[in-house]
């Protein structure tokens, strides 16, 4: 999917004429070759390395603020189990690097050797298609729409978006729904909560198995409503950090639920454990385990929630996401037959998307365009009414000075124009519609 590495990519300068720096200062800003996306993914970097760049909530406004005092603007991040990528309008690609890097455990070394990069055009693009779940490790994920939006809601509330990302950000949404209404893409039941039941039915009599589930949240909340659609079972105990989340949840299920003071307690007498806590660091610890019989740990966290060192503990099983996405049946192979279809509908929004910008840009330079005109006609109102001492001007005098101030304008423009003197004259003949010849 992805068509460069960082190590790879040589990004040119993107320079404009000196007779247009005025006009254009604040297109130039939001220009296409200056919108870039830095992230790495499940492709290259496995949990273990991708936990290391998570981002929370307290670094994504510690790189936000870091980025409106270096001048980057429109930034947004966004962060799952499979990805953690950085949008937004930068001198250079670097620049992103440095700011994760600056609030994460990872390293910039690590990242350069397993990130990607795309700017412009395929910037934009693969957004549409991480959204639409075409790029997500198990294919036609739908959850990412949400993930995305709740990236764009918190860069928002910290004033770090602008119109093109907002209007990007509507657009890419827009799509993902209609792929999802118009496609078979998303349809059938797969998720990393189907996948984690999946790997569940191949234990013999999971029903009688005391199971824990650690974090209530939409991930834990899925998988257990799914563990007890398909294995019947109600062994089931709910423990979360924030207990009311989990006393809610276990009342609506009839399932039992402990304070998470209790942890060590169930965490020793569990045989299946599904740690979905999300935690920024590992709740499930080896320290925490003194009866040694065999366990199965299916960690559905990023970061991990469970430590290095339970791996070491004897008759223990560790699954994590990326062995949970090895799951498969004909569901995702109905899906592959949709990827035409859904990149269709991307390919045909992206066009309006750019289009839109196309002509903002106009926008932009024709608004300036009229901010001159109209300071060239106050400018000759005043002089006129100095040049004759009355009140109300000559309307066609003032036409006149006006038409002749422009005229005057064009002239030393073209005097100035190094060479492109002829390219300016076809403008200025297309323009005003001036036939050939005259």
């Amino acid at each position: 999917m992805y068509d460069t590495t960082i190590s790879e990519i040589k990004v040119p300068k993107v320079t404009l004429p000196s007779i247009q720096v005025s006009l254009m200062n604040q297109v130039t800003q939001q220009s296409l070759p200056g919108f870039f996306l830095v992230g790495i993914s499940y492709e290259k970097a496995d949990a273990d390395i991708r936990s290391s760049y998570a981002v929370d909530d307290k670094a994504y406004a510690s790189i936000l603020k870091k980025a409106a005092q270096k001048e980057i603007r429109e930034i947004f991040i966004l962060a799952t189990c499979n990805r953690t990528e950085i949008y937004g309008f930068a001198k250079d690609y670097q620049t992103f690097i440095h700011l994760l890097c600056s609030e994460t455990r990872g390293d910039a070394e690590q990242f350069q050797k397993l990130a990607y990069v795309k700017r412009g055009h395929e910037a934009i693009r693969h957004l549409y298609f991480v959204a639409a779940g075409l790029d997500s490790q198990i294919l036609g994920d739908y959850e990412v729409v949400g993930q995305v939006k709740n990236a764009a809601r918190f860069a928002k509330e910290h004033n770090a978006l602008g119109t093109f990302t907002e209007r990007l950000i509507s657009s890419v949404l827009q799509v993902s729904k209609q792929i999802k209404n118009e496609t078979k893409l998303s349809s059938g039941t797969i998720s990393v909560a189907f996948a984690a039941v999946q790997f569940l039915k191949t234990i013999p009599d999971i029903e009688k198995k005391n199971i824990l589930l650690i974090g209530t949240g939409k991930i834990g909340r899925n998988t257990c409503k799914n563990m007890m659609s398909y294995f019947g079972t109600e062994k089931i105990t709910l423990i979360n950090r924030t207990q009311a989340s989990a006393v809610e949840f276990a009342k609506e299920r009839h399932l039992k639920c402990v304070p998470f003071s209790a942890l060590t307690k169930e965490l020793d007498e569990a045989d299946i454990i599904l740690v979905a806590s999300n935690a920024d660091k590992p709740v499930v610890k080896k320290s925490q385990f003194k009866n040694i019989k065999p366990r199965i740990i299916l960690d559905l966290s990023i970061p991990k929630n469970a430590a290095e060192d339970v791996k070491s503990l004897p008759n223990v099983q560790i699954i994590d996401v990326d062995m949970l996405s090895k799951v498969h049946d004909k569901t995702l192979a109905e899906r592959h037959k949709e990827i035409p279809k859904a990149t269709a509908i991307i390919d045909e929004q992206m066009k309006d998307f750019l289009y839109w910008h196309q002509m903002r840009k106009h926008a932009v330079v024709l608004q300036e365009v009229k901010k001159r005109l109209e300071q060239i006609h106050h400018t000759e109102i005043k002089n006129l009414k100095k040049d004759t001492s009355l009140e109300q001007p000559d309307t066609e005098e003032l036409s006149s000075r006006i038409v002749q101030k422009m005229v005057n304008v064009f002239a030393g423009k073209l005097r100035q124009a190094n060479g492109q003197a002829d390219n300016y004259l076809q403008v200025l003949s297309e323009i005003f519609e001036i036939p050939s010849g005259k």
